[in-house]
């Protein structure tokens, strides 16, 4: 019988993106599944406190095997930014739009528009926290392309593409994402356990 995994997240398509990549090792479950309902405030200053944040609060509350993460957009012209406030970039949480045309604005006059996607995922196994990280480098394109994906998807160019990741397909921005590079590590350590 496969062991239980929880995913400190509530996003169905995180999920069956996960358990798919994972196969029948572990039996990947939401928050929904084990009974919670609360938000958990990202007080992080970096990727990698913010998805310890996750898991911890999780692994606490219920002593179960359990991996958080946390993602965001840096631009090297931006010194980093947006970083670990990319969902919240422009001031609300999630305003996908407001975030890209700040970043836009942001950028204007400047040549340097290298850029990458990051992920860190915070994993606890037994009491024990490991973490796995996963990027993808690209470039900020001048204007919008493309209507999959969500995000900063429809600026980003993933380097060795012509397209941003919001003109490829989910599987396409699937075999190249930071997310995707981070579970693939994380899967390889859960393979070896």
């Amino acid at each position: 019988m496969p062991q239980q995994l929880i995913f400190v997240t509530n996003n169905a398509h995180k999920i069956e993106e996960v358990a798919a990549k994972i196969g029948d090792q572990f039996d990947i479950l939401s928050l929904d599944a084990i009974g919670f309902a609360g938000d958990i405030e990202e007080t992080g200053t970096t990727f990698h406190v913010n998805a310890s944040i996750k898991s911890q609060t999780i692994y606490q509350q219920f002593k179960l095997n359990c991996f958080g993460d946390d993602s965001g957009l840096e631009v090297m012209a931006l010194n980093g930014e947006p970083g670990v406030y990319s969902a919240r970039y422009a001031g609300e949480h999630g305003n996908h739009d407001a975030n890209i045309d700040k970043v836009l604005k942001n950028l204007e006059g400047k040549t340097d528009r290298r850029a990458r996607f990051i992920t860190v995922i915070s994993l606890i196994l037994d009491g024990k926290e490991y973490f796995f990280e996963g990027t993808v480098e690209g470039t900020i394109r001048r204007e919008r392309f493309g209507a999959k994906g969500f995000g900063y998807d429809p600026i980003f160019q993933p380097d060795g593409y012509d397209i941003t990741f919001a003109e490829m397909t989910m599987e396409e921005k699937n075999s190249i994402s930071h997310r995707a590079r981070a579970l693939e590590k994380m899967v390889g350590f859960l393979k070896q356990q």
